[in-house]
């Protein structure tokens, strides 16, 4: 009865170190998207008080002239946060891409090792 169970423990060892990578990469995963959500969290709220200033400085103007330029200041901005945004995509993208890659590569990965 002895031999049988570790027999069986043994045939089971390889999915169970499967599903604990899949559980170790699903968790990396995991902190992975909640850090890129707090990241673009903080994001959208620059952006909105980006433009919440920009009336408040359009109230204040006296001229066309100096409406133009606190809209062409505020729109430099918005394009600069733009180009910072593809970045911090592509970041994030390569991020969990290495995860994932790496949990297949190791061995221990969770795709398994074939028999």
């Amino acid at each position: 009865m002895a031999a049988a169970q570790t027999e069986t423990m043994q045939f089971l060892k390889p999915a169970q170190e499967r599903v604990e990578a899949a559980l170790a990469l699903q968790k990396e995963l995991l902190e992975t998207y909640e850090q890129a959500s707090r990241d673009w969290l903080a994001r959208v709220q620059t952006e909105a008080a980006l433009w919440s200033d920009l009336a408040k400085k359009l109230v204040a103007t006296r001229s066309v002239p100096e409406a133009l330029e606190a809209y062409g200041e505020c729109l430099s901005a918005q394009m600069k946060m733009t180009a910072e945004d593809g970045q911090h995509l592509f970041n994030d993208w390569q991020r969990v891409t290495q995860k994932v890659t790496k949990s297949l590569g190791n061995g221990n990965g969770w795709a398994g090792r074939s028999r």
